[in-house]
């Protein structure tokens, strides 16, 4: 089976040695583009590079979507971020590597990160207490518009107080295709219904905060098959200020203007 998994990074960093398996791509590219970084660039080809404000890591799906040839299976995770093979994660020589993809992927279509769980919340309580409310009241409409038959789904995934995030995922490609169809069809019009123009900087990201929560309705409603698996960060994660950081952000804004 032949992989790739996309790395999704802004900048120039260390990236994994096994070059068959890792793909870098520079998001955004159509804005940061520097000649010295040797990476894929996510404004050639079939590209939505100019929507990486507000896309995030989802240029890089897109441009893999649209442009990844001849591969069994793709993936995504952060230049930072990998799925990893043992718990404690330093550097890169801990990264999940081809037989181990293959093993987990002969046995399940997707592998996802282990789930982020939110004790005191559901996904929407926590999403709308973190964001602006109105795209993900937008995006259930949508979703009865365009694909009622998700709508139980959908509703069922926010009640939860656990989620699939990060958008990092590794799925054969034949339901890679069906996900991306759905998925940017759904962001595509929810673009086109709302107006970001006075969000903040951070929140204009909001179609890649979107899409982190889509990702399950897609997974319950149509039955995929998968496994969760470890993921790690490289570097320093800054639990306790981002925590202050958080606090800080739901007091002073009242709830409706931050990412989680």
């Amino acid at each position: 089976m032949k992989t790739k998994i996309v790395v999704a990074a802004h900048k120039e960093f260390q990236m994994p040695q096994n070059q068959k398996l890792y793909f870098p791509i520079l998001v955004g590219a159509i804005y940061n583009y520097k000649q010295e970084i040797n990476y894929q660039r996510d404004d050639e080809g079939i590209n939505i590079s100019k929507k990486n404000p507000n896309y995030n890591e989802l240029t890089a799906i897109y441009w893999a979507w649209k442009n990844l040839k001849n591969v069994d299976a793709i993936g995504l995770v952060h230049y930072r971020r990998y799925f990893i093979k043992r718990w404690h994660f330093s550097n890169l020589d801990n990264v999940i590597d081809e037989e181990e993809v293959a093993k987990l992927l002969s046995k399940y279509d997707v592998i996802l990160p282990k789930k982020r769980h939110y004790y005191i919340e559901t996904i929407y309580s926590h999403y709308v207490h973190s964001h602006h409310k109105e795209p993900l009241d937008e995006t259930r409409r949508i979703i009865i518009k365009l694909y009622p038959s998700y709508l139980s789904s959908f509703d069922k995934v926010m009640s939860r107080r656990s989620a699939h995030m990060f958008n990092m995922f590794i799925m054969k490609k034949k339901y890679f295709n069906g996900y991306c169809k759905w998925l940017f069809d759904i962001l595509e019009h929810v673009e086109n219904s709302i107006d970001i123009n006075n969000y903040s900087r951070q929140e204009r990201r909001v179609f890649g905060y979107l899409a982190e929560l889509l990702m399950d309705v897609w997974i319950n409603k149509n039955n995929i098959s998968f496994t969760e698996n470890r993921w790690g960060m490289i570097g320093s994660q800054h639990i306790i200020q981002r925590g202050i950081f958080l606090v800080l952000r739901k007091i002073n804004l009242g709830g409706n203007h931050t990412h989680f």
